[in-house]
């Protein structure tokens, strides 16, 4: 385990394809922008969006925790916050690059860390532990986002969207990864050009993984060992070039998928048919459930934090058993 410290500045790009910094800080109206009917069976009409925290640098990995609070990783200023109902936060570590978090079934904090090019345990006192930082020998690109899988494994991308500035690419390619118990690291799929965010379907058949460079979300089915097959298309995101792009998922309990991508949250019915989109402020890079009955959006968005009360309620893979 090592202890908490300051990693030297390095030149980071951070996620990039996503906006330039002036884009990023011109504010649009909220607006709930239905495409078909079914998006009001998720959200309600009269749906408030909610400023938690804002004075960020750049929020990723949102995560709630049950005691009450929002794990927060501010990319810019490299650290991993939590936040409180009040807006307050408290720092639990300084490191370089935090990105994408989840926990695992044993509630333990996992972070996506772009500067040690490692999938880390973050403990509550502020140290952290690697988990993986190698594939067969080579160190991984910059790995992005995390989640839980319906084994219990932990699955990740590793796309070089924060690969550090003046840092050799070992691994040529971009790929999406299984971590299990035992740290054995197993390649699922190095198809896509920049994988980003991921999820399953709430019954486990099925793996979403989205694109930033190609602006585009791909379902794959899980075979019986876990391996994923039949990789295609399950919907696209197309925008203009400062609008943002496709990074965090998360799904409902209906498998409707929530994924961010140009000016802010789209909805997809597990058909793959766009319900509608959550236009949010700032650009939302990522967003978990949250709230006792997990019927509330927490959205990281740039410099801020919002809150969106839903009709929907969220499907948390970690608390599955």
């Amino acid at each position: 385990m090592r202890t908490l410290h300051t990693l030297v500045a390095v030149s980071i790009t951070v996620v990039c394809l996503m906006a330039s910094s002036t884009a990023q800080h011109q504010r649009r109206s909220f607006e709930l922008q239905a495409g078909t009917p079914a998006f009001w069976d998720l959200v309600d009409r009269d749906a408030k969006l909610a400023v938690l925290a804002t004075g960020f640098g750049f929020t990723e990995g949102p995560m709630w925790d049950a005691s009450g609070f929002l794990y927060v990783s501010d990319e810019t200023i490299n650290k991993i916050f939590r936040v409180k109902p009040d807006g307050t936060r408290d720092e639990v570590i300084t490191l370089g690059d935090p990105d994408g978090n989840t926990f695992d079934r044993q509630h333990r904090l996992i972070d996506c860390a772009s500067v040690l090019r490692a999938i880390i345990e973050v403990t509550p006192e502020g140290k952290y532990k690697i988990l993986a930082d190698h594939y067969q020998g080579k160190k991984l690109n910059s790995p992005n986002d995390v989640i839980a899988g319906p084994d219990g494994a932990l699955y990740f991308t590793d796309p070089t969207l924060d690969l550090v500035k003046g840092e050799t690419q070992e691994i040529p390619y971009q790929g999406v990864y299984r971590l299990d118990d035992a740290g054995n690291l197993k390649l699922l799929t190095k198809d896509l050009t920049q994988p980003n965010g991921l999820a399953f379907s709430p019954d486990g058949k099925r793996f979403y993984v989205d694109d930033s460079q190609e602006r585009n979300i791909r379902v794959y089915d899980v075979t019986s060992d876990g391996s994923l097959a039949n990789g295609r298309i399950f919907g696209e995101e197309p925008g203009e070039k400062h609008d943002g792009v496709p990074d965090g998922i998360k799904v409902d309990k209906n498998g409707n998928l929530f994924v961010t991508g140009p000016k802010g949250i789209w909805v997809w019915d597990p058909q793959g048919h766009h319900l509608g989109t959550i236009v949010v402020p700032e650009q939302p890079a990522n967003l978990t459930w949250g709230d006792p009955d997990y019927r509330t959006l927490y959205i990281t968005a740039t410099t801020s934090v919002y809150v969106l009360k839903m009709k929907a309620q969220g499907f948390v893979p970690y608390l599955e058993h």
